[in-house]
């Protein structure tokens, strides 16, 4: 059986297996299992402010994304950022992406968001095509981004 659903807590174990197979691939990111492990707890501890979407085939857990909501001042109204959108790489091109990725937007509309905005590397074609043929198009904005020490040395 394959579908889509809401990652439950039992689930972290997999979720962080995925995790990282994708900090694997990314320039930015490189794995690290007990981080990963953590953040999947503290998204679960943040109730309706974020939700796992999850793809399983043959009940395994195969893919996810992670919607963060958040408020627009712009548009009045609540918004979404998807991360960590990852498929197993023994199952792309089956069709899990599209399934999950279809789950994971009609989440955010069903949770009300009125724009959901993702960041993926420039320079992967696939990924970004992938994306295109969902709608999304390419914002003018760049992102920025500044790493916040936990201490403060002066």
């Amino acid at each position: 059986m394959s579908g889509t659903r809401l990652a439950i807590r039992s689930d972290i174990p997999r979720l962080a297996e995925l995790l990282g197979e994708l900090f694997s691939q990314e320039r930015e990111f490189a794995p690290d299992r007990t981080a990963q492990t953590r953040g999947l707890a503290l998204l679960f501890d943040r109730g309706d402010s974020a939700r796992i979407v999850v793809a399983e085939a043959a009940g395994d857990v195969v893919g996810m994304g992670v919607l963060h909501y958040s408020v627009s001042t712009y548009l009045g109204a609540k918004v979404a950022m998807l991360e960590d959108v990852i498929v197993a790489d023994s199952l792309r091109g089956k069709g899990v992406g599209k399934r999950l990725m279809a789950a994971i937007i009609a989440q955010a509309r069903f949770d009300g968001a009125q724009r959901l905005t993702l960041l993926t590397d420039n320079d992967n074609l696939s990924a970004r095509h992938f994306y295109e043929s969902f709608g999304f198009t390419r914002s003018t904005m760049l992102p920025y981004r500044l790493m916040l020490p936990t201490t403060l040395t002066v």
